[in-house]
């Protein structure tokens, strides 16, 4: 009995004691705690120089320039190198401007959804009549007008002022000829309607090449069966197109859409380098320039930075409903 109770202790009512299972049952722990610590840190630390990067270009830039919007602060204060801060007054001051709300904000906002609109749609139907073709004639009218996406706004720019030169310019020259008008007697760029009809050109043209290759991407996704199903149930083309192109390519079209937007708000140099644009006809300024004429022109930084700022909130909200958009997507 008492060699028995000894054997029963150790082996117990179950088998062998676990002699030592804290300390084996410890490292495993350890280890998938490094594990985890490993896979959680991994991306920062690859993602760290681009990060420090961002920061030191964008986000230093991005607070001297919040800084600089709460002070009163122009060539007097960057020569001595002081500081006046104002408060909200810079803010105050242009949220009650008259110009902002007649001028610059229409231009702003009236020119970017103009510009959107004509874009997505010009960009769609281009990919649609792409996506009728073959693979060789698709490569080649993708190559060709991926041309004017390639092309600077620079260039573009000057090429269209050359166009619609008052005095030396294609069509002041074409409709001289045809009788409409004579050559010399008509500046579109002095008239406010004018001058944005030729910088929507200008944004379409070099904008409508990324959206018809998305939107390309995005057709040759959507099954063929379902374009044939509909013609045999005798529908045409257009109702095909609204009921199985665009539920099918709502995503693509979402994100499209905001990121015309985006890029439309903040468009300044076919503004700025067109006549007028760069300080000579205030009529024509939009948010961007404006920013840009009251900073280096004026020599009025706070008050360019201010209204950079209120440009940047507001391509922050497009940018979250952007995010938003594409979270959704991502859940349904």
């Amino acid at each position: 009995m008492s060699q028995e109770a000894p054997a029963q202790a150790v082996l117990g009512p179950s088998g062998p004691a676990p002699v030592g299972r804290s300390t084996r049952s410890g490292r495993p722990a350890r280890k998938n705690a490094r594990r985890r610590l490993v896979r959680t840190t991994r991306p920062w630390v690859l993602l760290s120089p681009a990060l420090v990067l961002l920061a030191v270009l964008l986000l230093v830039p991005l607070v001297r320039v919040a800084q600089l919007s709460f002070q009163d602060y122009g060539l007097r204060e960057l020569a001595s190198g002081t500081t006046n801060y104002v408060g909200f007054a810079n803010y105050l001051e242009i949220l009650g401007s008259e110009f902002l709300w007649r001028t610059v904000l229409p231009n702003t906002v009236g020119f970017a959804f103009v510009c959107v609109v004509l874009t997505v749609t010009l960009g769609t139907v281009v990919a649609l009549f792409l996506n009728t073709l073959g693979n060789t004639w698709r490569v080649l009218c993708s190559t060709a007008i991926m041309v004017a996406w390639a092309v600077p706004a620079v260039t573009g720019t000057y090429v269209l002022i050359w166009i619609f030169d008052p005095l030396n310019g294609l069509v002041a020259n074409v409709l001289a000829d045809v009788g409409i008008i004579e050559a010399g007697t008509v500046n579109w760029f002095t008239d406010r309607l004018g001058f944005y009809a030729i910088a929507t050109l200008n944004v379409v043209h070099h904008g409508f090449p990324f959206i018809a290759i998305t939107v390309l991407a995005g057709l040759m996704t959507v099954p063929t069966e379902l374009y044939e199903a509909a013609k045999i149930d005798g529908a045409g083309a257009w109702r095909r197109f609204w009921k199985i192109t665009v539920p099918m390519l709502k995503p693509v079209f979402a994100v499209v859409t905001i990121l015309s937007t985006i890029w439309d708000f903040k468009v300044f140099t076919q503004i700025y380098l067109m006549p007028g644009g760069n300080g000579g006809n205030p009529a024509v300024f939009n948010l961007g320039v404006w920013s840009y004429i009251e900073s280096f022109a004026q020599g009025k930084y706070g008050m360019g930075s201010a209204i950079a700022v209120l440009l940047t909130l507001i391509l922050l909200s497009i940018t979250v409903v952007y995010m938003r958009t594409l979270f959704k997507e991502e859940d349904l």
